[in-house]
């Protein structure tokens, strides 16, 4: 077995390479190809964390089988100076059940999270999108800007976060790294004016997208907020909006964003548009009009970090990265 770390993770699998295994993944999905529960959330009473698991089986010629992400959300990491989430990926061998690889899941989730995104928005922005709004400062929301632009030419990028040092942070890296200038504003609505592409990545559990701050013609990705008691977008924005998500069934069960529109009477059960890999597919148009508001929510799904690990430990093999691990 390859045990990956968080820097070999980032190395072996860029960017451009996790949007095309994430746009399979969700083909496979909507397909039909995938076995996955629904992600299981243990909160224990006594303690400030949670724990995840993310288990499922794929079914395909290449980056298929076995896998499992188990992940801890610990809210006091980030003042430690610790990512929130920690947590493994592994990946079995689909013949034999033997342990393949068991990798750094917070590299992993950093990565497949905004490739999804911008499988989302290559399908379901306007071609001519590239006023980017990116609310969140954060992890997701550098991967984001690196995902962004290379499914859209980006000519403006605008950038809102609760904390001002963040957010120089964010903009020093964002020059450094990418050579992209973000400008920084005071508030969410400076951020959304005119934007047509938009990224939220906080972990709010209050609203901070409302309808009237979204473009004609904006599409959104919301991939913050990922609990039922979470929210970013507004119950107006979401009603405004062609909604379209990973998995039905996860964002009826787990999405704050969807659930109290839908309790409000706001929408109704078949608000949802279509997944993403409906549209991939193209059992959906996705756009019908360019003035047409869409928000793509990203909840995260097993199958996305189970193809990720198999699309990382066949890289790593391949370049000779990962140290070996024998269970015997």
């Amino acid at each position: 077995m390859l045990l990956i770390d968080r820097a070999t993770v980032r190395q072996v699998y860029p960017m451009n390479r996790a949007i095309e295994v994430m746009a399979e993944a969700m083909r496979r999905y909507s397909g039909g190809l995938v076995d996955q529960p629904l992600r299981t959330i243990l909160r224990p009473e006594s303690d400030s964390g949670l724990l995840g698991t993310m288990p499922g089986y794929v079914q395909g010629e290449e980056l298929a089988g076995y896998g499992l992400k188990a992940m801890v959300l610990k809210p006091e990491n980030p003042a430690r100076g610790l990512d929130l989430h920690i947590g493994i990926v592994m990946v079995f061998d689909p013949d034999t059940g033997v342990p393949v690889a068991m990798m750094d899941a917070g590299a992993v989730t950093a990565i497949r999270t905004a490739a999804v995104s911008a499988v989302a928005a290559d399908a379901l922005a306007r071609p001519d999108a590239g006023d980017l709004a990116v609310l969140g400062s954060g992890v997701q929301a550098r991967s984001h800007l690196e995902a962004m632009r290379l499914v859209r030419p980006l000519r403006r990028v605008r950038a809102w976060s609760r904390t001002a040092e963040n957010a120089q942070a964010y903009r020093e890296w964002a020059a450094k790294k990418l050579d992209i200038e973000v400008e920084l504003v005071a508030t969410p609505a400076e951020a959304l004016a005119g934007a047509d592409l938009v990224c939220t990545t906080t972990s709010t559990k209050e609203p901070i997208v409302e309808a009237a701050d979204l473009a004609p013609g904006a599409h959104l990705n919301a991939a913050g907020a990922s609990f039922a008691d979470h929210r970013e977008l507004s119950s107006e924005a979401v009603a405004r909006s062609t909604f379209f998500v990973d998995s039905r069934q996860s964002a009826e069960s787990e999405s704050g964003d969807l659930r109290a529109p839908l309790a409000e009477g706001l929408v109704g059960p078949d608000h949802i548009a279509a997944e993403l890999g409906e549209v991939l597919l193209g059992d959906h148009p996705g756009r019908r009009a360019a003035e047409e508001i869409t928000i793509y929510k990203s909840l995260g799904l097993g199958v996305q970090d189970i193809m990720s690990g198999f699309a990382i430990a066949e890289a790593a093999q391949a370049q000779g990265h990962g140290h070996r691990f024998t269970l015997d």
